[in-house]
C-alpha cells in the first residue's frame, strides 16, 4: 500500500513538475488594451469643447483591478499646477514654458473635467487631483475580462505654450494633443499615473473612433483615416468623387484608427492640404497655413525629403505598418503622435527638413514601438537620433551625440539614463541622456558586437516588439542573440549607472626584439578594447581584447586583426606583446574609430621613443 501511495505521490511531483516547466516556457507578455469612441463638439468662440467618450478596457493582466486612472493633461496649464512649478524652479529652466503658465488668465487657462462617468452603466466615484482623475470601480475587473467605460466630460483649450494648445506662435487655432481624459497605462510594474509635468508620455495600445463637429470653415489634420471624405472635400476625397455640400454652420470630421496609443488633431480655417506617395509605403498628408510665399516654397520641398527619410527606415529598421502619415505645422517645435506630427512650419528649409525628419522617425520609435518614455525616454529619444543619424550618413554621424555627453560629463551633472524623466535635476542633463547618450548606447553597442550584428538586431526589435511596450532588458536580449555575445554588463554599466570609459596607453618598451605596450583602464566601466598599430612600411594592423565577460568576441573584417586574450575587468592594466621592435612601429592608437564613448581620448595616442 506504501509504495502505491508513494508511487502516485511521485507522478503527482512529476505532473507538477512538468506543468511548472510548460508554465515557464510560455510567453507571458501580456499588456492591456482600449477602444475609444468618442464625439466632441468644439466650441471656437469659446476655446471649448464638450464630449462623451465609450472606453472599451480589456485587463488582460494576472491581477484583479478595483481602480482605474485617467489622464486630465489640459490641467496642467494653470497657474500653480505641477508643471507650472517644475517649469519655475528646475536649476535651467525651458525657455519655452518659463513662467507662462503661472501668466494665464481664466480664459486662458486649460482644463479638463469629466462630469460623469459610469462602469457597465453603473455611476462611479471619482476624484479630480490635478492632471490625474482617480477612479474607485463599482466592481472590480478581473483578469481576462473587460469593462465598458462611459464619459461625459467638458475642456478648455489653453493658449499654447507647450504642445498642445491654441493661436500659437505662427498663427495656427488649434493643435489637439492630450486633448481628452485619456486611460493610465498599467503594466507589469503597475499604474503609471503620472503627473503631466512636460515630459513623456506612456499610452495604451488601442483603436480610435472620433467624430469631431467644428465651425465649417476649418481643415481638420489628424491620427487614423477619414472615414467621410465625399462630405468634407478639402483634398480628402478621392479623385472624382463628388463633395456633398453640408448644411448648417459645422461639419462633422469622422476619423478612425486601430492598433495605436493615442490620437491627435489639429484644426485652422487656412490650413492647405497637399499630398504625396511614398513608394510602396504610406501616402503622406502635409498641412501648412497658407498666406506666405516662403513658407510655401519649403513646404512644397518637403515632400521629397519626406519620402526619402520614410523610404531609409523602412529599408534599415522595419517597414512602417501604417497606410497614411501626416506633417502638421502647429506645434511648438516638434512632437511626435501616432500616424503625425505637430511642427513649427517656419525657419529654414533645413530646419523644417531637420525637425519632420526626426519626428517621423518617432513613428518607429514610440509610434510603434511604444517604450513607457518616462522611464526610457533614451529609448524613444536617443534611438532616434541614432536612426537619423545613420541615415543621414558620413564618416562618423555620431559625433555630435558624442561632443553632448562628453560636455555634461564634464560638467558633472549626468544622472543615470535610468533616471525617469520627470525626476532630471537639470533640463540639460535630461537631453543629453534622452537624446546623446541613449544613441550613443547604439552606436557604441555596435562598436562592442559588430555593426552587421548590430542592424540586423535593430530590425529584430522592430520585428519582434512592434505594437508593444518593451524595456531596456527587451532590447539587451535580441542583440545578445544576434551577437552571441553576453551584454547584462553593458547595460549595468552604461544604463544603470554614470562610471565613465577612460582607456589610456600606458607605456611601450622593447625587449629582445619584441614590443611590449602596456594599456591601462582608468575609467570605471570596462570595454573591450581595440587597438591599432602602425608601422614605417605602411601597414597597419589591429588588435583585437575582447572583455571576458562577453563570452565571445565580434568579427572584425575591416583590417588584419590579431585576437587576443580576454581582459578581466577587474584588472587595471594589460600588456600585450608584439613580435616586431618598437623601431618599427610609427603610432599605436586606442580606438581610431572614436566610437568608444572614452572621455579622455589625449592618452589614446602614443608613439615608440626613437
Amino acid at each position: 500500500m506504501k509504495k502505491i501511495i508513494a508511487l502516485h505521490f511521485l507522478i503527482a511531483c512529476f505532473s507538477t513538475v512538468q506543468s511548472f516547466h510548460a508554465f515557464a516556457q510560455k510567453d507571458t507578455y501580456w499588456q492591456q488594451r482600449a477602444e475609444y469612441t468618442m464625439e466632441i463638439d468644439m466650441d471656437v468662440k469659446k476655446h471649448q469643447l464638450s464630449g462623451k467618450q465609450t472606453l472599451v478596457y480589456y485587463n488582460n493582466s494576472p491581477e484583479t483591478l478595483d481602480q482605474v486612472f485617467y489622464h486630465l493633461y489640459f490641467n496642467a496649464f494653470q497657474p500653480g499646477s505641477m508643471m507650472d512649478t517644475r517649469s519655475r524652479l528646475i536649476s535651467d529652466p525651458d525657455p519655452r514654458v518659463g513662467d507662462r503658465i503661472s501668466k494665464l488668465g481664466p480664459e486662458e487657462i486649460g482644463y479638463q473635467r469629466v462630469k460623469k462617468l459610469t462602469q457597465n452603466g453603473v455611476a462611479l466615484s471619482f476624484k479630480e487631483v490635478g492632471t490625474i482623475l482617480e477612479v474607485t470601480l463599482a466592481q472590480p475587473i478581473a483578469p481576462d475580462s473587460k469593462a465598458v467605460f462611459e464619459m461625459e466630460f467638458e475642456a478648455q483649450v489653453p493658449v499654447q505654450i507647450r504642445r498642445s494648445g491654441r493661436n500659437n506662435a505662427e498663427g495656427v487655432d488649434y493643435s489637439m494633443a492630450q486633448w481628452y481624459p485619456k486611460m493610465c497605462e498599467y503594466d507589469y510594474q503597475g499604474w503609471h499615473a503620472n503627473p503631466y509635468i512636460g515630459r513623456e508620455f506612456h499610452g495604451v495600445w488601442g483603436d480610435f473612433d472620433v467624430k469631431i463637429n467644428i465651425d465649417k470653415s476649418y481643415v481638420l489634420a489628424a491620427t487614423g483615416y477619414l472615414q467621410n471624405p465625399q462630405e468634407i472635400g478639402y483634398g480628402y476625397e478621392d479623385a472624382g468623387q463628388k463633395v456633398k455640400q453640408p448644411k448648417g454652420k459645422q461639419l462633422t470630421w469622422h476619423f478612425k484608427a486601430e492598433n495605436v496609443h493615442d490620437f491627435v488633431w489639429a484644426a485652422d480655417p487656412d490650413y492647405i492640404h497637399e499630398t504625396a506617395q511614398v513608394p510602396n509605403g504610406p501616402l503622406l498628408r502635409f498641412f501648412y497655413l497658407k498666406g506666405n510665399e516662403e513658407r510655401t516654397a519649403k513646404w512644397k520641398q518637403l515632400p521629397q525629403y519626406t519620402i526619402e527619410a520614410f523610404q531609409k527606415m523602412n529599408e534599415n529598421f522595419g517597414v512602417y505598418p501604417y497606410e497614411v502619415y501626416s506633417v502638421i505645422q502647429g506645434g511648438d517645435g516638434g512632437m511626435e503622435y501616432p500616424m503625425a506630427t505637430l511642427i513649427l512650419g517656419d525657419g529654414s528649409l533645413n530646419g523644417l527638413v531637420g525637425v519632420t525628419v526626426h519626428e517621423l522617425i518617432h513613428s518607429w520609435y514610440q509610434g510603434v514601438i511604444a517604450t513607457n518614455e518616462s522611464l526610457y525616454a533614451w529609448m524613444d529619444e536617443g534611438f532616434n537620433t541614432f536612426a537619423g543619424s545613420y541615415i543621414r550618413g558620413g564618416e562618423n554621424p555620431f559625433t555630435g551625440a558624442y561632443k553632448s555627453y562628453f560636455r555634461i560629463v564634464e560638467r558633472k551633472i549626468e544622472e543615470p539614463l535610468r533616471t525617469h524623466a520627470d525626476h532630471f535635476e537639470y533640463n540639460s542633463a535630461y537631453g543629453m541622456a534622452a537624446y546623446s547618450k541613449g544613441c550613443i548606447f547604439l552606436a557604441q553597442l555596435g562598436y562592442v558586437i559588430g555593426d552587421e550584428a548590430l542592424m540586423k538586431g535593430m530590425k529584430t526589435y522592430f520585428d519582434t516588439w512592434k505594437f508593444k511596450h518593451p524595456n531596456d532588458n527587451d532590447i539587451i536580449r535580441i542583440m545578445e542573440k544576434e551577437s552571441g555575445l553576453e551584454l547584462d554588463w553593458y547595460k549595468e554599466y552604461f544604463v544603470n549607472t554614470t562610471y565613465t570609459i577612460d582607456y589610456g596607453i600606458k607605456e611601450i618598451k622593447e625587449a629582445a626584439g619584441k614590443t611590449q605596450i602596456t594599456l591601462e583602464r582608468i575609467g570605471r566601466m570596462p570595454m573591450p578594447v581595440e587597438v591599432v598599430i602602425s608601422y614605417s612600411d605602411g601597414s597597419q594592423e589591429m588588435h583585437y581584447i575582447p572583455l571576458e565577460i562577453m563570452r565571445g568576441e565580434k568579427k572584425i573584417q575591416k583590417m588584419k586583426t590579431i585576437l587576443h586574450t580576454d581582459w578581466a575587468w577587474v584588472y587595471p592594466s594589460y600588456t600585450l606583446t608584439i613580435d616586431k621592435p618598437a623601431a618599427s612601429i610609427t603610432k599605436v592608437e586606442i580606438d581610431p574609430s572614436e566610437r568608444m564613448a572614452d572621455i579622455d581620448r589625449s592618452n589614446n595616442v602614443l608613439t615608440p621613443e626613437k
